[in-house]
């Protein structure tokens, strides 16, 4: 059992999400969800996937909205024992503050993890200049926007494998390092174009990987995992 990897449910077809997580439960034991099966289905889909052997659910949602909306987003998802939600870092210090207070209501066993999200990793340096209007490079924005995260408690952030080793360096051991994107060589980038390998994205700080295509479509997620260089641990 791998306990760093997440595995994406990009699917908004229940009953192939459920057949997924029965047949990868014995190699990861926790799965991420968002849109695609939330929107059809309801927060309800939450005990399915459950029932089907999910240990912990990533609920994907990046919330950002006004701070009573976000914080009443944040209290729905704990009342259903989500392990970890993320939310926008640019809805800025009361949004976050409002999410992160109902967090903490919730007693120790079923407190979510929020999870900060700066720069999606489908974005990159000419759409965050050029239409997005920010002054920064990539690198320098997520650092930024991280440790802002840090500043009002947030659990962690989001990056992709590029940005790892400067936000681990920003941030210290305040807070865990969720990556996407992560590719096996020669493998297409989909719609990320900030993607990297999973031995590198560990050995520069992240905490937990996530994996989509490549352990869904998988016929031997033992040996896909092996050839990402994660073996159970």
């Amino acid at each position: 059992m791998n306990r760093q990897v997440i595995c994406a449910l990009d699917t908004p077809n229940l009953e192939e999400a459920l057949a997924t997580v029965e047949r990868l439960k014995n190699h990861v034991n926790t799965f991420k969800i968002g849109h695609a099966l939330t929107l059809p289905h309801g927060l309800d889909v939450l005990n399915r996937l459950r029932d089907a052997g999910a240990e912990r659910i990533f609920l994907d949602l990046k919330f950002h909205d006004i701070p009573n909306s976000v914080a009443l987003a944040v209290a729905e998802a704990a009342k259903r024992n989500v392990w970890m939600m993320t939310l926008h870092i640019t809805g800025g210090p009361a949004m976050i503050t409002a999410a992160v207070e109902e967090a903490r209501s919730a007693d120790d066993a079923n407190r979510p993890l929020l999870i900060g999200v700066s720069v999606l990793t489908s974005l990159d340096q000419r759409v965050l200049s050029d239409h997005l209007g920010v002054n920064r490079t990539v690198e320098e924005h997520m650092v930024h926007l991280s440790s802002l995260a840090m500043e009002f408690d947030l659990d962690g952030v989001v990056c992709s494998a590029h940005e790892i080793k400067s936000i681990r360096h920003a941030i210290g051991n305040r807070g865990v390092i969720v990556t996407p994107g992560i590719r096996l060589p020669n493998t297409e980038a989909h719609d990320q174009v900030r993607v990297g390998d999973a031995n590198s994205a560990i050995e520069h700080g992240a905490d937990y990987l996530v994996i989509g295509r490549a352990l869904t479509g998988s016929l031997d997620p033992e040996k896909t995992l092996e050839q990402f260089g994660l073996l159970s641990n």
